[in-house]
């Protein structure tokens, strides 16, 4: 059985956002309750990205405005994203586990937890909202294209919130397959059934939104119906997660219903099928998640699923689970014909 990495360092924690809801004390609790477990894991420190891989994502004038407002003490880049003095060196390092994240999962085969912050999914290419300054999971996908000679990239999102940023980077290519489950009229207020990419793109954006009330039988239709059929047809090299936890049930800052062995589940069903594809991963970066000890919990059911332990996922889809996933599958199917 593998053994997954993770990649954490206490720098992580310098990234100072006071008594903001996404603080220093969510990869505490989970450092915390990964050592508890005892499950096995490689603890991996990262190594800063160079702004160079940083700047295939984001313009120049944007990560230059992140440096500066650091070194001038810090600040907020809008009312929720807020900047400290060592908040660039911090999201450098975040932006790095990614790097080396795909490194080791091309070289060695190894999957992998990247247990960072600040979080990514939702910075654009020229600014950063919604928590995150730069887009680790798009920066780490854009560098195994360009470096590492990756010709196709399959990320899945399942935060509560729409991974707008990640949509942003690639919306218009075909090399990256990015597909979201997220609540539906959530922030960012993106990601309706009908964004489905542009140009080349067309058909390889692939968004879900959820219902208030959607739970794991949503779950299971998302991979049955869509991520593993369409990750069959794309083939993809690299497996990338957008891993958010606050789509679980009784998070203060979403309204679906995963549960924890849902995290598991599709952890365990996206290694079984890189091992079926050849792919490399899955590589799993940490985004959103506010109830620290139960994100912790599912932190580690998820390194479970990256270790093929497949639980029990006896769910029966509800008529309303069936029609929000329905929705994305016809807007879909003419793109993937013979695939959905």
């Amino acid at each position: 059985m593998s053994i997954p990495a993770v990649f954490y360092d206490p720098r992580f924690l310098e990234h100072d956002t006071g008594q903001h809801v996404e603080n220093r004390q969510r990869v505490l609790a989970a450092a915390e309750a990964i050592n508890r477990s005892g499950l096995e894991v490689e603890w991996v420190s990262p190594v800063p990205a160079p702004e160079a891989a940083v700047a295939r994502i984001h313009e120049p004038a944007y990560v230059g405005s992140v440096r500066r407002l650091a070194n001038e003490g810090g600040g907020w880049l809008d009312w929720d994203t807020a900047v400290s003095p060592r908040s660039y060196e911090v999201a450098l390092l975040a932006a790095g586990a990614g790097l080396g994240a795909v490194d080791r999962a091309l070289d060695t085969g190894q999957r992998a937890f990247l247990l960072l912050r600040p979080p990514g999914h939702h910075a654009m290419p020229t600014r950063g909202m919604g928590f995150c300054l730069f887009n680790n999971i798009a920066i780490a996908a854009a560098y195994a294209r360009e470096e590492k000679g990756v010709e196709r990239v399959l990320i899945v999102d399942w935060d509560v919130h729409h991974g707008n940023g990640t949509q942003a980077a690639f919306v218009a290519d075909s090399a990256v397959l990015f597909l979201s489950s997220h609540q539906a009229g959530h922030y960012p207020g993106t990601g309706r059934a009908r964004e489905i990419g542009t140009g080349a793109g067309t058909g390889y954006t692939v968004n879900v939104p959820l219902q208030p009330g959607d739970g794991d039988g949503a779950v299971r239709l998302i991979f049955e119906r869509l991520v593993e059929p369409l990750g069959r047809a794309f083939r993809p090299q690299l497996i990338l997660v957008s891993a958010g936890y606050d789509a679980q049930t009784g998070d203060p800052l979403g309204g679906l219903r995963f549960s924890q062995s849902a995290y598991q589940w599709m952890a365990a069903r996206l290694t079984a099928l890189a091992e079926e594809l050849g792919a490399a991963g899955p590589l799993c970066f940490l985004e959103g998640g506010y109830r620290p000890d139960v994100m912790a919990q599912s932190i580690v059911a998820t390194l479970r699923g990256l270790r093929g332990e497949l639980p029990e996922f006896a769910v029966v889809p509800s008529p309303d689970e069936e029609a929000d996933v329905r929705e994305t599958v016809e807007e879909i199917r003419p793109f993937w014909r013979g695939v959905l």
